[in-house]
């Protein structure tokens, strides 16, 4: 069965860093795009970036552009979002989910989402 699983989550200081994985099982990344959104209580969702499924390439929300980079292992059917410089306002939970629109930014556009990993920005 189709399944994504985050971790890398974490309490880091302003200015640090962190590397979030979206481990897939039930279909392969060369098929599906994958999106990553996050989210605060009370909040809407906010898409933070997209995985291409053809060529693996990324596409980021002003918010995290120049900060944050996508990449992908194959081999381990594995999505990374690498997160430089963050900021407080970066603190949310954040979802890799299956994007069935490659990466229209519909946040409607998605079949199957991880549980959600923490990331908390705070010195």
């Amino acid at each position: 069965q189709v399944q994504l699983v985050e971790s890398g989550g974490g309490l880091v200081q302003p200015g640090g860093s962190l590397r979030l994985s979206c481990a897939a099982s039930g279909f392969t990344l060369d098929l599906y795009a994958i999106m990553w959104f996050r989210q605060v209580p009370g909040k809407e969702r906010e898409g933070v970036s997209c995985m291409h499924s053809s060529d693996g390439s990324g596409e980021y929300d002003d918010s995290v552009k120049g900060r944050f980079t996508l990449s992908r292992d194959i081999a381990k059917n594995t999505v990374y979002l690498q997160m430089n410089s963050l900021k407080p306002e970066d603190t949310a939970v954040y979802h890799c989910a299956r994007d069935l629109t490659d990466c229209s930014g519909y946040m409607g556009g998605y079949d199957y989402v991880g549980q959600g990993t923490q990331v908390t920005v705070s010195s």
